[in-house]
């Protein structure tokens, strides 16, 4: 079975799992994981940032930031399309006390379309305290925003007097794909979410980098949320091996999305969205449902995500070769024919 369902679906490396059971460990909540310890000195200097925490979760990083830069009861600009809008289960409202103002007119949030999604000042209307980003964007296709676009929008932010945080999960690919340095697109946030198991194969694990104000309370609130965990080490040294190992490899998974891509455009009733980076979005034109070509490329040996009702997302990644990727290509042809 091909499994193009994501890029976390990657099992660790050989290599990988003997980095994990030969790491050095410590109680990371009582006094400090050495491991841990050199994974946050790594990603901040990488970002360019004065600190980075490690989380269980991209998900719970990036929620820790809406907490340290929102305020309850205002409102937090996001993409409509954006992962902190759709898949982290209303946790901006639930946990950070924040209402989403949707920001829409493209398939990745531009600060043309931020400084039209800006209220007009009202007593009766909530204030806004906050705009997050997201790079690469996921429900885009993996596409890149270029530096250019995201420091236009930490400029309207700015504006506002207010911070920008970056969801970055996939920012190795957006790096890679246009040769902007990581410390480049950090530097246009407060703070940044990178995740470990996107990309670089490893199987658990996210940070949290940020300027140091933020960062200064970022402990306590991942504690609140759950997030202390022990010998973390063992999870943090895959995080290490990918980042020392993989993220240098990225960009065969970005042409392996080109060629898979390229096949696919000459289907019938199919219209690709040229990828950026490692995610291929197939829109269905000709009365398919994605439901549909999901269970029929299943059938066939491919495993792929209904996106929504009529879009199919195939992400490429470290478990996937040329081969593999010629296979899919045939059985997603067959698949797709209406």
């Amino acid at each position: 079975m091909i499994d193009l369902r994501s890029d976390t679906v990657t099992k660790p490396t050989p290599a990988m799992r003997r980095a994990m059971a030969e790491a050095e460990v410590g109680d990371d909540v009582l006094d400090g994981d050495p491991t841990v310890r050199r994974l946050e000195a790594q990603v901040a200097a990488r970002l360019g940032k004065p600190s980075a925490l490690y989380f269980p979760t991209g998900t719970m990083a990036n929620q820790a930031a809406l907490w340290l830069l929102g305020e309850p009861g205002t409102e937090v600009f996001c993409h409509d399309d954006s992962h902190i809008v759709n898949w982290e289960i209303a946790g901006t409202a639930a946990l950070a006390g924040l209402q989403v103002r949707a920001v829409r007119g493209g398939p990745v949030l531009t600060a043309d379309a931020l400084r039209a999604a800006i209220r007009p000042a009202s007593v009766h209307a909530p204030r806004a305290s906050l705009v997050c980003a997201e790079n690469t964007h996921n429900g885009a296709g993996g596409m890149v925003t270029p530096l250019a676009e995201l420091r236009a929008i930490r400029a309207v932010a700015d504006e506002l007097g207010i911070p920008l945080h970056l969801d970055g999960a996939r920012l190795w690919n957006a790096s890679v794909a246009t040769g902007t340095s990581l410390a480049d697109f950090a530097a246009c946030a407060a703070t940044v979410m990178v995740s470990f198991s996107k990309g670089l194969g490893a199987p658990v694990g996210a940070c949290l980098v940020g300027d140091a104000g933020p960062m200064r309370r970022a402990w306590e609130v991942r504690k609140r949320f759950g997030g202390g965990m022990r010998q973390s080490g063992i999870l943090a040294a895959a995080a290490l091996h990918g980042l020392e190992q993989h993220l240098p490899r990225l960009h065969e998974d970005h042409t392996r999305a080109r060629h898979l891509a390229a096949r696919l455009a000459a289907v019938p009733g199919v219209e690709v969205v040229p990828p950026d980076t490692n995610i291929v979005m197939l829109d269905l034109v000709a009365g398919q449902t994605a439901m549909g070509v999901v269970e029929r490329a299943k059938a066939l040996g491919v495993l792929c995500t209904p996106w929504h009702a009529t879009r199919v997302r195939c992400v490429l990644h470290l478990d996937v070769d040329d081969v593999a990727v010629a296979r899919a290509g045939e059985v997603l042809a067959e698949a797709l024919r209406p």
